[in-house]
């Protein structure tokens, strides 16, 4: 059996998968997305939670490209907190608590909904083949879907293994099988692998947890949502609870370590270090006597509890042990136990900023296959993924987010220029521009990048316009005069008398001065809208900060213009040592300033690449 033709076929339905298939059919072109099942659209398969620190920012950008993520989060978060409140807007992250169902459901909706996406069920077992070029996936019963180009999410289901204490068995994550075929035909494109993985906790029994006795702890009273498009939250709102791990949970531990499927010598691959096992925990904190457990709820109408903190690999009776020894759990039923899972995942600096892989032409790679983990990371991969995948069949020049425009630029060039020796997780401080790339200015950053390629629905483009017109009118009255130390100080806003005049968004930049403060001093202000009060408050705080961080910016522009060819040959350099020689061959940096962040490249040999490229340059023109 042969389907018809798709411009872009999407294998896997998971975070990385759906919004990869959401931006190509935004973007116009016909659209598959091949998945086990249907209901496997939206599953939050590990913590049920969209958000955080560095997450809540690609979120966010996501969204400004008119993604799916946001929107979906927002109907289903059931608990909004923002993180990092009292800290500044550059550093500060929206997190949302979700409702598993509900977040599938509304995930589910949204892509049976979407104009050029088809849904289509079945195993991808390998790829159809013209020559060396991917040109469509072949399905385990054998039918064949053409593709003028193919996005891989495999998530954690390449060679898949869950492992439980001494217990191992095959799968994608639990109850799911994992590919076998799919990594025996990558294995052909000689790429370079290797093994990660990822752990989960037990699932727990609320009904059977005394929350008597446990800390509180309840979402904003304002929720802080992450879709420019939403307005209000429209899930019934939940607490969670809070306790903790103790000297008996560790003592527990500590004598089964041996049990534990890492610690018993039975996992390969390489763990999250910012998200550690239980296990992890108590061996390298030995100095701590507890840790921080968070009860978190999958659901207004689900019983099921995911504690936050202990996610583990060791068998399942001594998951019940340790469980119970903890404040509020004494009693608690166990549903499902935690557990690790190991998978293959792909080197990412053999892909391109737009994440395709020059060895398997029309092939590209996003999610937690290129080493990253995280539903955030997951998504953001598949943006990019999705709408290069568009424009390649479009004959149109590839999207590159950039370290300067975006967090998504930022992880794409981490990917791609460093690669990982761990799951990849953002955070603000992998970001050298934060100041500009805050998650509420998400929108003025991106958005116009979304208009001019036509991948922005009628709705948001008109509420985005509108914004910046009303943002526009507003910053052109606080600019259009300036004011003495006096005047300023007239109205109550404490000034130096330097003499100096200021305009409106200067005398917005000073601590502890709102935009009501500026109401008696500017004209015309008062019907401003309170979001576009806000707005404008954050930019002139960061305006001079940003103005600085600009000259940085211009800079790394221009080591960008110095393009490396993929073919350049570090070995014929002289002058660069052999670590340096294997380690940007392997990177193959796209351009100079790519080159400058591949660890132990120093000022010296970056001179010594663009004299090269200069000679190479000078050589071809003659």
């Amino acid at each position: 059996m042969k389907h018809s033709e798709f411009d872009v076929a999407v294998i896997g339905a998971g975070h990385a998968g759906t919004e990869a298939a959401h931006a190509a059919a935004r973007m116009g072109v016909k659209t598959a997305l091949i998945t086990l099942s249907q209901g496997d659209i939206g599953v939050m398969s590990c913590n049920p939670a969209i958000g955080g620190l560095g997450k809540g920012h690609l979120v966010r950008e996501i969204d400004a490209m008119d993604g799916v993520m946001g929107r979906v989060a927002d109907r289903a978060g059931i608990q909004f907190r923002l993180l990092n409140r009292r800290k500044g807007p550059a550093v500060q992250g929206p997190r949302a608590q979700a409702d598993r169902a509900l977040y599938r459901a509304a995930m589910l909706a949204e892509t049976k909904n979407r104009e050029n996406l088809t849904v289509i069920t079945g195993e991808v077992t390998d790829f159809r083949m013209n020559g060396d070029r991917v040109c469509g996936v072949i399905l385990g019963d054998g039918s064949e879907i053409p593709a003028k180009t193919v996005i891989l999410t495999s998530g954690t289901f390449l060679r898949g293994i869950i492992h439980i204490g001494d217990v191992s068995r095959p799968g994608g994550r639990m109850g799911d099988r994992p590919s076998i075929k799919l990594a025996e035909r990558l294995d052909s494109f000689d790429l370079p692998m290797a093994r990660l993985k990822t752990g989960t906790p037990p699932r727990l029994d609320g009904r059977t947890i005394d929350w008597s006795v446990l800390e509180r702890q309840d979402g904003d009273e304002q929720p802080v949502l992450f879709s420019f498009m939403s307005n209000a939250v429209t899930a019934p709102q939940i607490a969670c609870g809070i306790t903790h791990t103790n000297a008996r949970t560790h003592e527990i531990i500590e004598k089964n370590l041996s049990r534990s499927a890492m610690y018993g010598g039975h996992i390969e691959g390489v763990g999250p270090r910012y998200c550690p096992s239980i296990e992890d925990k108590i061996v390298r904190f030995a100095e701590k006597d507890s840790h921080q457990v968070f009860l978190e709820p999958e659901g207004v109408n689900d019983h099921t509890i995911y504690p936050n903190g202990i996610s583990t690999s060791l068998p399942e009776e001594v998951q019940v042990d340790y469980v119970r020894s903890i404040k509020g759990l004494e009693k608690v039923d166990i549903l499902q136990p935690g557990y690790a899972i190991e998978y293959d995942y792909v080197d990412p600096r053999v892909l391109t900023p737009r994440l395709s892989l020059p060895e398997a032409p029309g092939l590209y790679l996003a999610g937690q296959i290129n080493g990253t983990t995280g539903y955030e990371e997951a998504a953001a991969q598949g943006l990019v993924a999705g709408l290069n995948a568009a424009l390649e069949v479009r004959g149109e020049e590839p999207l590159h987010f950039t370290r300067a425009n975006s967090y998504i630029g930022v992880m794409i060039d981490d990917l791609t220029t460093r690669g990982v020796a761990e799951p990849y997780r953002m955070f603000t401080s992998r970001a050298e521009f934060r100041l500009s790339l805050r998650a509420d200015n998400a929108d003025q950053r991106l958005t116009p990048i979304a208009l001019e390629l036509g991948c922005v629905s009628e709705d948001r483009t008109s509420a985005f316009l509108t914004k910046m017109d009303q943002m526009d009118a507003v910053k052109s009255k606080l600019t259009a005069k300036t004011y003495t130390p006096k005047e300023i100080r007239a109205v109550g806003i404490d000034v130096n008398q330097d003499g100096n005049r200021r305009d409106g968004m200067a005398i917005l930049a000073f601590p502890r001065v709102g935009f009501e403060d500026l109401l008696p001093l500017v004209d015309d202000l008062a019907d401003t809208a309170p979001e576009i009060r806000k707005q404008i408050e954050r930019d002139a705080l960061y305006a001079n900060y940003i103005a600085r961080q600009e000259r940085d910016v211009e800079a790394m522009k221009r080591d960008e213009a110095h393009e490396i060819p993929r073919d350049f040959d570090y070995a014929a350099l002289d002058g660069l040592s052999n670590e340096l020689k294997q380690k940007l061959s392997q990177a193959r940096p796209g351009n100079i300033a790519q080159a400058g962040r591949v660890e132990g490249v120093t000022p010296a040999a970056l001179t010594l690449i663009l004299a090269h490229l200069r000679r190479d340059l000078k050589a071809r023109k003659a």
